[in-house]
């Protein structure tokens, strides 16, 4: 639980016995249950997500009123919606849990106090941030520039366990294509 965050933390950043003891004092972990909400549309978002165990997912409702995937949270990720938490606006989109989840949530409050007690957190939660901001780049890079079926594979082969943890309509919509078409590209038929 806590072990998962400390370490993840670790790889960026270098923290003392005492800044051990603080952070380890201020979080604490949740069990969610598959297909909870973490936020809704319309909801301001106050808290950052670390997914120490299951998969969480964020996504919209278009206009046609279908579902569409923006992004997936497993093991070791962090998700929110960061323009609501920033800016303390009504959030554009949806956070449910995929599959039965232990999350770490991080308030907003809370981790403002921590940042002024841990200055070091200040550099961890940059690095997060660009690493999440250079990975949604590359997403909307391949939207753009691979096919369906290239999205497809390349995802396949990027993240194999991760493809089928997750129902195939939600993955189709990740790669931005229908669950048919998905079906078809699965089957061989494509």
């Amino acid at each position: 639980m806590f072990t998962a965050l400390l370490n993840h933390i670790q790889k960026f950043i270098t923290l003392d016995s005492e800044e051990i003891d603080i952070l380890e004092s201020r979080i604490s972990l949740s069990k969610v249950k598959k297909k909870e909400h973490l936020l809704k549309e319309g909801q301001v978002c106050n808290t950052m997500y670390f997914v120490t165990k299951g998969c969480a997912r964020q996504y919209i409702i278009n206009p046609r009123g279908t579902e569409q995937t923006l992004q997936f949270a497993i093991e070791n990720w962090w998700i929110t919606d960061y323009l609501s938490y920033h800016n303390n606006t009504p959030s554009h989109f949806y956070i449910q849990t995929v599959e039965n989840c232990e999350i770490i949530a991080l308030e907003k409050n809370t981790l403002e106090s921590l940042l002024i007690q841990i200055p070091k957190l200040e550099r961890y939660f940059r690095i997060v941030s660009q690493k999440s901001f250079g990975a949604a780049q590359m997403r909307i890079k391949f939207l753009f520039t691979m096919s369906a079926e290239e999205r497809y594979n390349h995802f396949k082969n990027q993240q194999p366990d991760f493809v089928q943890r997750v129902t195939q309509y939600m993955l189709a919509s990740y790669l931005d294509f229908s669950a048919e078409f998905m079906s078809k590209i699965r089957s061989g038929k494509i």
